[in-house]
């Protein structure tokens, strides 16, 4: 167990050095055009913290492990909402800019209806949903581009004298980029491994270590950015990726290889995803986004129950 458990702490490593690069080159590029932190944390950022999930659910789905890639993406938005977004909203809360926050959250209810639909009324994600799913990450894209360049730009004398070469912006986000997913193979490769030798069930290391593993570069992200002071940064990161691993890692997954819901644990009868996970995933995103979108803001005890709502989900997950 020596080279797993190495192996694991690399990818730890690469991931926190690639999720500085990352941060680094998106907030240069945010502030050379006026673009919103927010924006390109929803946009650019996420795609690029998104890509171990889509890595790791369409090599299982390809692989005839199609529990494996919804549990991911259904854990990973547990895990992004409940612990990563609770983190950066318990440590710094603040104001929410609503213009930039209101399509990643209203794309993301959108996609989950249209998940759930199809969850609660059949079971099978074919080929045809994952189309479906494909088209609404496509239209997002369209719409936020066309956001962006109608909108106002938020220049400043000193970001603007201090910017770095373009260049060094866009080598940050792909160095960043590779080295997040690089890393992330690494940790939920040998994280799993690891995991199995304890005995702990597929459906469980699913839900909790790889989609704890997948999302680390979310992690990473929200805690480089807000020791950088770009918390708004961080949040667009997360929301985009909630919605990123709806539409575009489980819709890629479900093009390439159609998949099921898996009907491992049961509560009273029922498949415990239908009773507890995807409402949960539904939950948890809501006590995020609603009060920030009404009040304009985050609050520190939004944050704290987030936290408390994981653990117990973690809790369920290994001991019910």
């Amino acid at each position: 167990m020596l080279v797993p458990v190495l192996l694991f702490i690399l990818g730890l490593g690469l991931l926190i050095k690639g999720g500085d690069w990352f941060v680094e080159g998106a907030s240069g590029i945010a502030h050379r055009f006026g673009v919103p932190e927010l924006l390109i944390g929803a946009t650019v950022v996420s795609i690029g913290t998104t890509l171990p999930e889509v890595m790791v659910s369409v090599t299982s789905a390809l692989g005839g492990h199609g529990e494996m890639a919804y549990g991911n993406a259904i854990g990973s938005i547990i895990c992004n909402t409940a612990l990563i977004a609770a983190i950066t909203v318990a440590v710094r809360p603040g104001k929410v800019e609503r213009r930039s926050f209101l399509a990643p959250v209203a794309f993301f209810f959108i996609a989950a209806a249209l998940y759930l639909y199809v969850a609660y009324l059949s079971g099978e994600f074919t080929r045809l949903v994952g189309l479906e799913l494909l088209g609404v990450f496509l239209v997002y894209m369209v719409v936020l581009v066309r956001q962006a360049l109608r909108g106002p730009r938020v220049f400043s004398d000193e970001t603007q004298s201090a910017s770095k070469p373009l260049g060094r912006d866009l080598a940050g986000l792909v160095g960043g980029a590779a080295l997040i997913a690089v890393g992330a193979d690494l940790l939920v490769d040998n994280g799993t491994r690891i995991a199995q030798f304890m005995g702990v069930p597929e459906s469980v290391i699913a839900l909790t270590f790889v989609a704890l593993g997948t999302s680390l570069p979310e992690l990473v992200t929200a805690i480089t950015s807000l020791v950088k002071g770009h918390g708004a940064l961080s949040l667009g990161n997360i929301i985009g990726a909630n919605l990123f691993n709806l539409v575009l890692v489980s819709g890629a997954s479900a093009a390439l290889a159609p998949f099921s819901i898996p009907a491992g644990k049961t509560i009273a009868g029922y498949n415990a995803s239908l009773v507890v996970d995807l409402p949960l995933m539904v939950l948890v995103m809501a006590f995020l986004t609603l009060p920030a979108l009404i009040r304009g803001k985050l609050s520190r005890w939004q944050g704290v129950t987030l936290l408390a709502v994981y653990a117990g989900f973690c809790l369920f997950q290994f001991f019910l």
